[in-house]
């Protein structure tokens, strides 16, 4: 296995190290620390990897995988260790089920990284430990790869528990692009057109809740206002933040702007909405069929029938569009009826590169939203 200094492990090497300890298949919400390794893997390897709508479904999952007689391997961020707790500690341990995880180091101590990082990475390998998971840091010399993935089968086999590698930044070197999603339809919006023709639609005095990620920094970026809250991590739960402004600010409208990937790994959100049916909230999905900001790899909304299932959770109206008017007429619904309404705008990937990161900190537009609201 060939390594570069300073660069990090080959992740073809990698795998192949992998699948030569008998270790799989993949399972798990994408992370660019990790890009490297998913890429080899949709290109190599397809039918060992699969992206999981969230990380205690992977942990399920590979539950399932482990019970049919495999080595599974889940690959997730360290902010998902939250969604993976109640399986790892209720599931795994209860049933004495190894499974083998990737936990990538976002906000290690010491390492710059974004706000929504610094706490889970400073509790990252503590919680860990908590959960009773044997860990490491994931090896960064090719020689000792081997040795590694053996002490964790060998802890695997003998306490029937799980083993974490802890991964830091850099632990993989770039290779091949990530697999893209589908070839978009010819004529579709970038995200940032869309939100444009979404806050012109919406009108100054709605409050916009924007999911994590460049849906939030593209809004941020050219749409900036009191009203609009910028969700920072929480991958998912934009549009239950936006139930909870709703129902408590039923006089403003509130338009939520939502990922597919985002709302695949929080479905359960659209159920509440539907029951509780707030009139005043029009969910809003941008749809590129991708998890952009880790890469570009695939979701699984191309399979999706997200308006299907927001008739089935009670939602008042759906709409599935793909051009400037009808999202306009469809945002605009809720000035003639009731909702909830939802709207899943088909776009095209693709962002600005110099696409900036927001101005204010996280509690500064936390305040500036309250004070807009009233609430403050």
């Amino acid at each position: 296995m060939s390594g570069e200094q300073g660069g990090g492990l080959d992740p073809a090497a990698v795998v192949d190290a992998f699948r030569t300890a008998g270790l799989g298949p993949y399972f798990g919400v994408p992370c660019s620390f990790l890009g490297p390794m998913i890429s080899v893997l949709q290109a190599d390897h397809p039918e060992e990897y699969l992206a999981a709508a969230n990380e205690g479904e992977a942990v399920a999952v590979a539950s399932g995988a482990h019970l049919a007689g495999r080595r599974p391997v889940v690959i997730m961020q360290n902010s998902g260790l939250g969604n993976a707790v109640n399986p790892l500690t209720s599931l795994c341990h209860t049933l004495r089920i190894p499974v083998l995880l990737l936990v990538t180091w976002r906000g290690e101590p010491g390492h710059p990284d974004e706000p929504q990082h610094r706490l889970m990475g400073a509790l990252t390998r503590d919680l860990l430990t908590a959960m009773g998971v044997r860990h490491e840091i994931f090896p960064s010399d090719p020689a000792e790869l081997a040795p590694a993935l053996e002490r964790a089968r060998r802890h695997m086999d003998e306490e029937g528990l799980p083993f974490a590698f802890v991964v830091p930044k850099g632990a993989l070197r770039p290779s091949r692009p990530a697999a893209a999603a589908p070839a978009p339809a010819a004529g579709l919006m970038l995200r940032a057109e869309a939100i444009a023709h979404i806050v012109a639609e919406a009108g100054p005095d709605a409050l916009l809740v924007a999911t994590t990620g460049k849906t939030a920094r593209e809004l941020e970026n050219d749409w900036d206002r009191s009203g609009n809250l910028y969700v920072v991590g929480s991958m998912g739960c934009a549009s239950s933040i936006g139930l909870g402004v709703a129902l408590g600010a039923p006089r403003r409208k509130v338009v939520v702007l939502d990922g597919d990937g985002a709302a695949l790994m929080r479905l359960e959100a659209m159920a509440t909405i539907g029951h509780r049916a707030p009139g005043n909230l029009v969910h809003v999905v941008l749809d590129n069929e991708a998890y952009e900001s880790t890469g570009g790899q695939p979701t699984a909304s191309a399979g999706i029938d997200f308006g299907a299932i927001a008739a089935a959770c009670g939602y008042r109206s759906r709409s599935d569009v793909r051009g400037a008017e009808p999202l306009r007429r469809a945002v605009a619904r809720i000035d003639s009826q009731p909702g909830p309404h939802f709207v899943r705008v088909r776009i095209r990937p693709g962002s600005d590169p110099a696409l900036g990161r927001p101005s204010l900190t996280p509690p500064e537009a936390r305040a500036r939203f309250m004070a807009e609201v009233g609430a403050a």
